[in-house]
């Protein structure tokens, strides 16, 4: 996986383009594991690199392309069923996408506990993110509601990864990005979480110390 990773951020540093983003990202939050570090972070730096995409665009086509993407999930989930779901999560080609039966219960679970907001929540969690849309096509959650959620959700976390990577453009070259986004691109989206909800809980506590 990590030599797939590695040859997909060295091919989306020479190619990359907003069309690209689009279809990578839909895969993205589909069934089909794929790290999203490796398509918002290259596009960021290349954007500060080159000059010819924007900031603005790549965030929008990254979140269109995360919409598509759950709304495959939410589809099948809401005309499939449960039954199926699970059945498709025990087979020989889910566990080639890297889901099982476990992870979706626990997305179930996760959404359970949160309601409608852990769809918006959801985007930005290892794990729940690509697997979050299945829960809410099966409890028939509004679609409205699951476009604007989603949305949100995935467009704070572009943010964030676009911000990475113009982060990056300023202090190392293209060869060592390459080698940072394909080895720790998970733990670069850990990171990103931490960085959110510390900048949250800032808020948070200063809310509080002034009531």
């Amino acid at each position: 996986m990590e030599e797939l990773i590695l040859n997909l951020t060295n091919g989306a540093l020479d190619n990359l383009n907003y069309g690209w983003i689009v279809l990578f990202m839909a895969i993205e939050s589909s069934f089909i594991p794929f790290p999203s570090e490796v398509v918002m972070i290259p596009a960021a730096y290349m954007a500060a690199e080159t000059g010819e995409m924007t900031y603005p665009m790549i965030i929008l086509s990254g979140t269109l392309g995360a919409l598509l993407g759950a709304l495959v999930n939410y589809v099948l989930s809401l005309t499939l069923g449960r039954a199926v779901i699970y059945a498709f999560a025990n087979s020989r080609l889910g566990h080639m996408c890297l889901i099982d039966a476990g992870k979706v219960q626990q997305a179930e679970e996760y959404f359970d506990r949160h309601g409608v907001v852990s769809t918006l929540i959801g985007r930005m969690i290892p794990a729940i993110r690509q697997l979050i849309s299945i829960p809410a096509g099966l409890a028939r959650m509004h679609l409205g509601t699951f476009v604007l959620c989603t949305c949100i959700g995935a467009a704070i976390w572009n943010c964030i990864l676009t911000g990475i990577g113009y982060a990056f453009h300023s202090v190392m070259a293209k060869d060592e990005l390459i080698g940072i986004v394909s080895h720790y691109s998970h733990i670069i989206g850990i990171a990103a979480i931490a960085c959110v909800a510390g900048f949250l809980g800032y808020i948070i506590y200063n809310g509080l110390k002034k009531h």
